[in-house]
């Protein structure tokens, strides 16, 4: 090492003359040369002095060439000597390479030795400049000395309060982290009383999504080992707590809904009524607005009904617990659970609402069953849209399905056991309104309307054994007398409500009806008849409706009112009045053959200028005016009949009288009496054509009567008071046709025959008996002109029985002898002139 630098003196500065060129640098040059030997190498070597680049070449000439010449020129241009060094001991020639080493290092040496004596002059520059840096360091280290003694003065005060500061920053830091985790531990305990309270005021959604959060947030977080434990056991408590607290509200529910449910499905079913009785007024006002166009246009037909123009109540029912539970236990990872749990009791409940009461009978519980089914599945409807998947509809569809075949099977067989057709209506028209109800919720009911089209028949057989029974009923209980209304509210039940007769209001009363009691209670059943089978058709069939109930309103006309009437008529236990009557009632009847068969348009559908354009009626109406005919012919039957019984009592009158009667016989004011009630009986309701006839009948049975007795063997002799009682009988008889013909108003018909002409025949048979020229007969003027009705062989035979003359015993009619034996000689002329005529 170069020797210490000697000690100069800071204010003494050594002369350059002084130095000695050959004293070695100082340290610092040293420094500073090492410092140009690290600048570039070709630049250090351009700097050499010329003896020095000899010096290398005579090296180099000199056989230090080879190996020395790389590694000298690694060295010079500070380049990686390790490939020489390791190829000099691969090669095994290392000493080679510390000879060349060497040498390298001495020519360095010898370099910076020129180097040295070369810039001497400015080393010892140098080194002055750095005695007087040294004297500046000198002085400032004394000034840094100073300040560092008052720094350390001013500095240990505030390392005390640095160390306090530090003491307090690591109490904050403990404080800080302690709050943190006092503020973790109040959140959770908060939320375990939010979640406490939720549970105690019933929210058990709130309570679950508060522990939710606690979970999420905060159960991993809590600094608080005691806490933390005691938080993760009482969650799991907490959520199976709230699990089984909404299953107990749940099965509340289940309670609840199958309670109401048939109050449901009874409004549903009612609102389905009244829907459809909207439909069927709408349609009744449009062809009533349709008729009204033909004769004119209504302004009115058109008009909306504000009273049906409210919207259709909707079922409420609670479903908030079923939300709650679907919502809580999806939140509980249980989801699947309860949606399996609340299909397995609904079907439960389905199976139990489709088991029938057996307590009471099925008429009296259908309501409350079918309801109770409608009201199940407006439920599960609703469920299903608003549940948010709690129901598939395949479930539906197979709850659907299991009820729809119960339901089928139970009708089907309550059906075969009702045997009232008014029942068996109820229950159609209930399931029909209970398919159209559910129909609009989704559901399908083709089995249910196969069912009720299978009890048509039985239906149609019901009623119209029914009806069959209710007409034989009023025909059984009608007196057949005309009937009298006394009070408004008769008219109105009997005559107007079911339009009997087309009378502007109540007409003065007391009210004498042209027919008795049997035919509004007809009219009443006959329209029942039609308004329920249209009812019953009505529900739910495609069929043309119109065209059935005109066949079976045929059928009921024709086999039960029209069969029944004639059954009174020819059942024998009728008067002459009845008669009559039954005659009025079945040509009234006949009448309202129109009215019923409007009436049943009317309802089905079918236009009225459908109906008058097709001239198609009910074919019971002809067989009405047949039967109507054949009741009129009965009543001539019937009268000649009675006739006959007091016709009876001319065999047993005194033919042979010895005197002139001055009164009629007995039977003859019995028959006149009769024919009287006939006259007064068939005036106020027959026709005057059929009343003609039956009078007419009447007259000319009774004539004909007399001449059969005469003619009879039951008389063998009469005389001429017997022809002149006779007389007096024809007389009261014929008076009796002037007066009838003239009173029923006959006259004014113009009739070719009179009633007095029906007892014409009799008439000139008594006029010939009486006569005292009987021979004139045999003229033929004579007979065309007085004796044309008589035929010639029946006067032959009342001739032989006539005696004229009296026997012995009658000595009083001695004093007409003369007279007599004239007449006589008259009469036996004309009984051989007669002969001599056969």
């Amino acid at each position: 090492p170069p020797p210490a630098l000697p000690s100069l003196s800071p204010c003494r500065r050594p002369s350059p003359a002084t130095t000695d060129p050959r004293t070695p640098p100082p340290p610092a040059v040293a420094r500073r040369l090492r410092g140009l030997r690290s600048g570039p190498p070709r630049n250090r070597a351009a700097a050499l002095p010329p003896s020095v680049q000899t010096k290398k070449r005579n090296a180099m000439e000199n056989g230090d060439g080879g190996v020395g010449l790389g590694l000298a020129s690694f060295i010079a241009n500070n380049e990686d000597v390790g490939p020489i060094v390791r190829h000099a001991f691969e090669s095994g020639n290392p000493e080679s390479l510390v000879h060349n080493l060497r040498n390298i290092v001495k020519m360095k040496e010898v370099e910076i030795e020129e180097i040295c004596r070369l810039h001497y002059e400015e080393f010892i520059l140098a080194v002055d400049e750095l005695r007087r840096v040294l004297v500046d360091a000198d002085e400032l280290k004394g000034t840094l000395s100073d300040e560092n003694l008052r720094l350390q003065e001013v500095a240990s005060a505030l390392l005390l309060k640095l160390d306090e500061l530090l003491d307090l920053y690591s109490v904050n830091r403990n404080i800080g982290e302690a709050l943190a985790a006092f503020k973790i531990c109040l959140k959770v305990t908060s939320l375990c009383k939010i979640c406490n309270r939720d549970i105690a005021e019933a929210k058990p959604h709130s309570a679950l999504k508060t522990l939710e959060l606690i979970e999420k947030d905060y159960l991993q977080n809590i600094p608080l080992k005691l806490l933390k434990k005691v938080v993760q056991k009482q969650i799991p408590m907490i959520k199976l707590h709230i699990e089984k607290k909404v299953c107990s509200d749940f099965n509340e529910w289940l309670v609840y809904i199958r309670r109401v449910a048939k109050e449901i499905g009874q409004a549903a079913i009612d609102q389905a009524s009244l829907t459809h009785q909207k439909d069927e007024g709408m349609c009744a006002r449009q062809r009533e607005a349709e008729e009204c166009s033909g004769v004119g246009f209504d302004e009115n037909a058109y008009t909306l009904d504000m009273d049906h123009m409210d919207e259709e109540a909707m079922l409420e029912f609670d479903l908030a617990p079923v939300y709650r539970a679907h919502h809580i236990h999806i939140g509980l990872g249980l989801g699947e659970k309860f949606r399996e749990y609340y299909y397995n009791n609904r079907l439960m409940q389905l199976n139990l609402d489709l088991q029938i009461s057996t307590s009471q009978p099925f008429i009296e519980s259908y309501q409350s069953f079918l309801a109770q089914v409608v009201g199940f599945f407006i439920v599960e409807d609703r469920v299903l849209r608003t549940a948010d998947g709690l129901l598939s509809e395949s479930q539906v569809d197979t709850m659907w399905e299991t009820a729809i075949s119960k339901v089928t099977l139970i009708l089907e067989e309550q059906f075969s056991h009702i045997n009232a057709a008014n029942h068996l209506l109820l229950v159609k028209g209930y399931v029909s309104l209970l398919g159209a109800t559910l129909k609009k919720y989704g559901y399908q009911s083709t089995s249910l309307v196969e069912i009720l089209d299978k009890t048509r028949d039985k239906y149609i057989e019901l009623l119209l054994s029914d009806c069959r029974r209710q007409l034989n009923e009023a025909f059984s209980k009608d007196s057949y007398e005309r009937m009298v209304i006394k009070k408004e509210n008769e008219y109105e039940m009997n005559i107007a409500a079911i339009e009997l007769e087309p009378v502007d209001g109540v007409p003065v009363l007391p009210y004498v009806a042209p027919f008795s009691s049997s035919v509004p209670n007809a009219c009443r059943i006959v329209r029942s008849f039609i308004e329920d089978f249209v009812r019953y058709l009505s529900h739910g069939g495609s069929m043309n409706i119109y065209d059935v109930v005109k066949s079976y309103l045929d059928k009921l006309l024709i086999e039960t009112i029209n069969d029944g009437f004639m059954n009174l008529i020819h059942g024998g236990s009728l008067e002459f009045p009845q008669v009559v009557q039954v005659a009025g009632n079945i040509a009234i009847l006949e009448q309202l053959c129109d009215k019923f068969l409007w009436h049943a348009a009317r309802l089905c559908g079918f236009p009225k200028r459908l109906l008058e354009k097709t001239h198609s009626g009910l074919t019971a109406r002809a067989v009405l005016k047949a039967s109507r005919n054949a009741a009129y012919n009965g009543l001539i039957t019937l009268v000649n009949s009675k006739i006959d019984e007091f016709m009876l009592q001319l065999t047993i009158i005194n033919w042979t009288v010895e005197e002139t009667p001055e009164h009629a016989n007995d039977y003859m004011n019995e028959v006149i009496i009769y024919l009287h009630e006939v006259v007064s009986s068939g005036q106020q309701i027959v026709p005057r054509d059929v009343l003609y006839r039956v009078v007419s009948g009447a007259l000319s049975h009774i004539s004909d009567s007399i001449i059969t007795v005469l003619l009879s063997d039951r008389v063998k002799r009469f005389n001429a008071n017997a022809v002149a009682g006779i007389d007096i009988d024809l007389k009261v008889l014929e008076g009796f046709a002037d007066d009838a013909y003239r009173m029923t108003g006959l006259s004014d018909l113009r009739k070719e025959k009179s009633f007095r002409d029906c007892l014409i025949e009799m008439r000139q048979l008594i006029n010939l008996l009486l006569s005292n020229q009987p021979e004139n007969f045999v003229n033929p003027v004579t007979r065309e002109k007085d004796y044309g009705s008589l035929d010639h062989k029946k006067v032959a035979v009342i001739c032989d029985k006539f005696k004229d003359a009296p026997d012995s015993l009658f000595g009083s009619l001695s004093s007409r002898a003369t007279v007599q034996s004239a007449r006589k000689k008259s009469l036996d002329v004309l009984k051989r002139r007669l002969k001599d005529f056969s």
